[in-house]
C-alpha cells in the first residue's frame, strides 16, 4: 500500500454536522389595512424574519454537502486501496499458479523417473542373470525393460513439452495485463529448477535407451 493510500485510510472525515433545532417560521403578522405605513414596516420585519430562517437552512444544507463531499473523498481513496490491494493478489496469483505449474511437472518426473529406473534395473538383472547361466534367455526382460524406459522418456518429453507451452501462455497473459496496468508484475519469473531437472533426467534417461539398445554410451 502506498504512502497516499496509508494516510487516506487513516484520515476519516469529520463527524455529521449537529441537526439543528427545528423552529416554525415566523407567523404572518396581522396589520392594519387602514394604516399603510405601519402594514409597511411590519411586513418588512416579518420578511427580514423569513430571510434569516432560510439562511439558516441554508447554511446547513452547505454543511451537510461538505460533509458528503469528505465521505465520497474518503470512499474514493478506499476504491483506491481495495484496486491496489487487488492488482497485487492478482500478481501473486500467477506466482502461484506458476509453482502449481512446477509442482505437475514434478509429478510427471517422480513417474517418469520410476519408470526409467525401474525397465534400466530390470533389463540388467536379466542381464546379468543370463550371464550367470541363471536363465537361459535375457530378450524378454531387456526387451520390456527398454519399453519402459522409452515410455518413460516419452512421458517425460510430453510433459517437458507442456511446460513450456503452458508458461509461454501465462507469461503472455501476465504481459498483456502489465501493459494495461491491470498488475504491477515487479515479482520475475526465474528460470525454473525443476524444469533443469527434467531436461537433465531426460538426457539420462536417452542415454540409458541407447546403452541399453545398442550397447554404447556410459550405461553398457
Amino acid at each position: 500500500m502506498t504512502a497516499d493510500g496509508a494516510l487516506a485510510m487513516s484520515t476519516l472525515p469529520a463527524n455529521r454536522p449537529e441537526r439543528i433545532a427545528e423552529t416554525t417560521p415566523p407567523p404572518i403578522p396581522e396589520v392594519d389595512e387602514g394604516n399603510a405605513d405601519n402594514a409597511s414596516v411590519t411586513f418588512s420585519k416579518f420578511r427580514t424574519n423569513l430571510s434569516r430562517h432560510r439562511t439558516q437552512l441554508s447554511e446547513h444544507r452547505t454543511q451537510l454537502s461538505e460533509h458528503r463531499t469528505d465521505l465520497s473523498t474518503f470512499r474514493t481513496s478506499l476504491s483506491t486501496n481495495r484496486t491496489e490491494m487487488s492488482m497485487r493478489r492478482t500478481g501473486m496469483s500467477f506466482q502461484r499458479t506458476r509453482l502449481s505449474a512446477d509442482r505437475t511437472l514434478m509429478s510427471v518426473i517422480r513417474t517418469s523417473f520410476a519408470m526409467i529406473g525401474f525397465g534400466f534395473t530390470l533389463a540388467q538383472v536379466f542381464q546379468k542373470m543370463h550371464a550367470a547361466n541363471m536363465v537361459h534367455s535375457a530378450t524378454a526382460g531387456r526387451a520390456f525393460g527398454i519399453a519402459l524406459v522409452v515410455l518413460g522418456c516419452v512421458m517425460l518429453g510430453v510433459g517437458i513439452a507442456y511446460h513450456i507451452a503452458f508458461m509461454r501462455g501465462l507469461r503472455g497473459i501476465r504481459e498483456d495485463m502489465q501493459s494495461q496496468g491491470l498488475v504491477h508484475a515487479q515479482t520475475g519469473f526465474p528460470v525454473s529448477f525443476t524444469m533443469l531437472t527434467a531436461v537433465l533426467l531426460l538426457l539420462m534417461g536417452l542415454l540409458a535407451f541407447f546403452s541399453m539398445s545398442f550397447d554404447v554410451g556410459p550405461f553398457r
